[in-house]
């Protein structure tokens, strides 16, 4: 009978000694699993810088380049023909984050900002993680008197008791619009006169975060400083808009933008109004867009009108 146990102090043999095979096979497979660890960071490390300093990593085909605009003004008329179509008001601005320049209709006009105010609460409650002010982490427990029971969110439909962290609250006010967590965050955690005097700081001159007023133009100027990172931490950036590209509402500006194109953005809805505001990370030539309106009486026409007003600022842009 063949003896199978291991015996610690066998006869040498003549079979061929596998054990410096074996040590060469692990130490090549622990030296590719390092290289691969540090090809990894390396590229998660490239992916925040091209976030923050305006480049892109998408490599999506973009769409056939509709007819030429060949100019601002001209680009311009076209908007506002288009707006027309639809009825009531648009205000509208453009922001060249890489020429820093600027250029709309109506873009100074302040409206109504609806949801679009939630874009301020975000910024001073990052800003404030970034300073050691806020903890993130830190749980809220919801009350009876903190429920906004109105408009969008499903915080509104949970029991009183039930506890959130500033993060989860902060994802859920921008990707679900939620009104309950904007209360919480704005009015509890932050302090609306506090926001006001970072909006004040941050050069934001046609906003009112009492009254919920705001122009296209205060938004392109606050949207650009947290995409260049002078809102908070590189970090925290990063955190701030993976929150701003799952939202629920993609019916206006990502409507008109190619698949794979990233854009971080947040609606805003009131009756009468429908707003849109965010980033678009062309490859290499990011910018802003703010599209508002007032006064319209069909609300799925002006989202279509908005959808349209982006495909041609898009293909204006990607040209430049």
């Amino acid at each position: 009978m063949r003896d199978y146990s291991v015996h610690l102090h066998r006869k040498p043999s003549r079979r061929t000694n596998l054990l410096p095979i074996i040590i060469g096979v692990v130490l090549f497979l622990i030296l590719t699993s390092i290289v691969l660890y540090f090809a990894q960071k390396k590229d998660l490390q490239k992916d925040i810088k091209n976030l923050i300093f305006n480049q892109s990593t998408q490599k999506t085909p973009l769409l056939p380049l509709q007819p030429n605009v060949s100019s601002q003004k001209e680009l311009l008329e076209k908007i506002d023909k288009i707006s027309k179509t639809t009825g009531g008001t648009f205000s509208v601005y453009i922001y060249d984050i890489n020429k820093k320049q600027g250029f709309g209709v109506n873009e100074e006009m302040m409206i109504t900002a609806a949801s679009v105010n939630k874009i301020a609460i975000l910024a001073a409650l990052y800003f404030l993680a970034g300073k050691g002010e806020i903890d993130l982490e830190k749980i809220i427990i919801l009350q009876q008197e903190d429920i906004q029971d109105y408009g969008t969110g499903t915080i509104r439909y949970d029991p009183t008791g039930t506890p959130y962290s500033l993060k989860t609250l902060a994802r859920l006010m921008m990707e679900k619009s939620d009104n309950t967590a904007a209360y919480l965050l704005g009015n509890v955690t932050i302090g609306i006169d506090k926001i006001q005097q970072l909006v004040d700081s941050w050069g934001l001159t046609q906003t009112n975060i009492m009254d919920n007023k705001t122009s296209a133009k205060d938004m392109g100027l606050l949207l650009t400083k947290m995409y260049l990172g002078q809102i908070t931490t590189k970090p925290l950036t990063l955190e701030m808009f993976g929150f701003m590209d799952k939202s629920d509402f993609d019916d206006r500006i990502a409507a008109g933008i190619p698949e794979g194109i990233k854009v971080y953005h947040k609606t805003g809805d009131e009756i009468g109004k429908i707003h849109d505001a965010g980033i678009v990370v062309l490859p290499n030539h990011p910018y802003y867009i703010g599209i508002f309106s007032t006064d319209i009486t069909d609300e799925e026409d002006t989202k279509r009108t908005e959808a349209q007003i982006s495909d041609l600022v898009f293909n204006y842009m990607r040209r430049l």
